[in-house]
């Protein structure tokens, strides 16, 4: 079927970080280091490997840090380059992928993640994009936005990556009801906001990775504020679904939920184990807060 490129992503950045005061209290939770990259990098990195041009971060006040990540500083290259430290240097560099460019919108209020990704209507305007959360990192090879990107291209609808949870944990998720298509791709036939287990239609739990057709601003627009006065973005996604709109994908990946601090340990372990400062982990050490994709 053919589709339109995705060439732009959406980062939601606007939250206070409560879960991790008083770190958070004048550094955005999206700057906290996972070993020496924050969360915000690795996920523009993810979006830069689906071919995503252009990065539009939705941020609010005491934001200014990750745009000041996110741009030059000549000074410190040149102190590095005189100093002979050049992998410093280019690790300095990779915080900024090649031939991409940032946007940098300012959330008014917080409204919510549906209301985060309506204000990028501007930028965004009638194209499919892709919507990330940075305090979900995953480890995927292929990463998990060019997953997604690829089941887009292929069948054309909004495509939102999912994976199995616990049925005790289902109250903390959107799920979906989901039927066979293509592979490790389903079409969406329901989705519920954090249902009880009782209630829960699956154990198929929605996660921070989003690619959406240009219809759900519309959606977004006419959605009413509901739970905690905000605007929920899967209510706008689950009213696409009777227009055949919508598919889940189960993504191959770990998925280490940074909204946590036990999760934001464990991707800090996880990540140090792969790059070879911790030891890899042994028979009998305790598992991973982590759900295999």
């Amino acid at each position: 079927m053919s589709a339109k490129k995705v060439r732009k992503a959406v980062f939601p950045a606007a939250g206070f970080g409560t879960r991790f005061l008083p770190a958070t209290k004048a550094m955005p939770k999206e700057m906290m280091p996972v070993v020496d990259k924050p969360l915000i990098q690795y996920a523009v990195e993810e979006a830069a490997e689906a071919g995503i041009e252009q990065m539009i971060i939705i941020t609010g006040r005491n934001k200014r840090a990750i745009e000041d990540h996110f741009d030059r500083v000549p000074e410190l290259e040149q102190e590095l380059l005189a100093k002979g430290k050049h992998d410093l240097y280019e690790a300095l560099h990779s915080a900024t992928p090649n031939n991409v460019n940032f946007i940098f919108i300012r959330q008014p209020e917080q409204l919510g993640l549906g209301h985060a990704v309506l204000c990028a209507l501007p930028v965004v305007g009638d194209e499919p994009f892709a919507v990330i959360l940075a305090d979900d990192l995953i480890d995927a090879q292929p990463g998990v936005t060019r997953q997604l990107v690829q089941a887009y291209e292929k069948h054309g609808a909004s495509v939102l990556a999912v994976q199995d949870v616990p049925l005790a944990e289902t109250s903390r998720y959107g799920i979906v009801a989901a039927a066979p298509l293509d592979g490790a791709t389903e079409r969406v036939t329901g989705m519920v906001e954090k249902p009880r287990p009782s209630e829960a239609p699956s154990t198929l739990a929605v996660v921070g990775r989003y690619v959406l057709r240009p219809e759900i601003f519309d959606e977004l627009a006419r959605t009413e504020r509901g739970s905690g006065g905000e605007i929920q973005l899967t209510d706008a996604i689950a009213r696409r679904i009777r227009h055949g709109e919508v598919l889940a994908h189960r993504f191959s990946g770990t998925r280490f939920d940074c909204g946590n601090k036990e999760g934001f340990l464990t991707a800090n372990i996880a990540f140090a184990r792969k790059q070879g400062l911790l030891p890899a982990r042994r028979a009998g050490d305790p598992e991973d807060v982590s759900f295999p994709g």
